[in-house]
């Protein structure tokens, strides 16, 4: 089993502003004169944490990390006006032609993946491969499948508490009531609803629960931006023109190299979107790591994301 690269200080960090109102934070690491990465955090909202650095072989690797808007250091906080897929992917490219990169390789998991495909279909020729992992493509029915029915059979103890905040005769639509929360003027509804949305996937993202991620997950920092900017492509349906429209573009990128890779066990994006990727994509790579979820830190996902950008590496 591979394991994460040591621990690497940036070489450069700074700030881009993107629009009038947003300002993204960036960071460069590993060789300035490696081949460049983009990593796409997932979220929306979740924003990048060093640990992300050490999935690449910094002698090898041009690393380029950012937050994506209205988290982690961008700014305006949690901020949910010009926060669109399509703004997002216009941050990608404009941070790639401030940066002076030609072509990068895109690195995402879970929302970042449903990113980097869109940014991918959009922008071809900035792209010189993908390495995907934990597949989301943001459709009613994989929304429905975590947020209304379907996880909650196999969570019901950690479902119990994601109820909480809201009244029985709202719980036939939880995203639109948890939404309703998520913009209240009150930060204290805010925040609870922030918490119970935010535990919730961390109670879910590992085979074996991790009560650091529950705890990490609940802190109030991270959990508004991340609970209320998910939310909010949520009931926008991602911003896309139509329910597969991922899949219907795949023609776009199909001569780039890819993989994908997906834990069997994955109950916050079931490998369902991941099997229904690689029988559109049949060019790019699946890896079916049968002993994990959805999170990339478990050991045979990591394993197969590192092995993936080591084989990246020589592109």
């Amino acid at each position: 089993m591979r394991d994460l690269y040591p621990a690497i200080e940036p070489y450069h960090q700074g700030k881009l502003k993107v629009s009038d109102l947003h300002t993204i934070h960036y960071e460069e690491s590993g060789n300035p004169e490696g081949k460049p990465v983009i990593f796409l955090h997932g979220g929306p909202g979740g924003g990048i944490t060093p640990r992300y650095r050490q999935y690449f072989d910094p002698q090898l690797w041009r690393i380029i990390i950012f937050d994506q808007r209205g988290c982690g250091q961008s700014t305006p906080y949690a901020e949910l006006q010009e926060n669109t897929t399509w703004d997002l992917v216009r941050d990608i490219e404009q941070l790639r032609e401030h940066l002076k990169v030609t072509q990068w390789v895109v690195f995402g998991g879970s929302w970042g993946s449903t990113l980097a495909l869109a940014y991918s279909q959009n922008h071809p020729d900035s792209c010189k491969g993908l390495i995907l992992r934990g597949i989301f493509m943001l459709r009613p029915s994989e929304i429905r499948w975590f947020y209304q029915e379907g996880a909650n059979h196999i969570y019901p103890d950690a479902w119990q508490e994601y109820l909480k905040p809201i009244p029985p005769e709202e719980q036939d639509d939880l995203v639109s009531a948890y939404y309703r929360r998520l913009t209240s003027k009150d930060r204290q509804v805010r925040l609870e609803a922030a918490r119970a949305w935010s535990v919730w996937e961390a109670s879910t993202s590992k085979l074996v629960p991790s009560a650091a991620s529950k705890q990490y997950f609940g802190q109030p920092e991270f959990a508004e931006a991340f609970a209320r900017i998910e939310c909010h492509y949520f009931v926008n349906q991602g911003f896309f023109d139509r329910e597969n429209q991922l899949l219907a573009n795949i023609d776009r990128i199909r001569h780039l190299p890819g993989v994908i890779v997906q834990g069997r066990y994955d109950v916050v994006c079931p490998m369902i979107t991941a099997w229904e990727l690689h029988q559109t994509w049949q060019e790019a790579e699946l890896i079916v790591i049968d002993n994990a979820g959805h999170s990339m830190s478990e050991p045979g996902i990591k394993d197969a994301l590192i092995r993936a950008s080591d084989r990246f590496a020589a592109l």
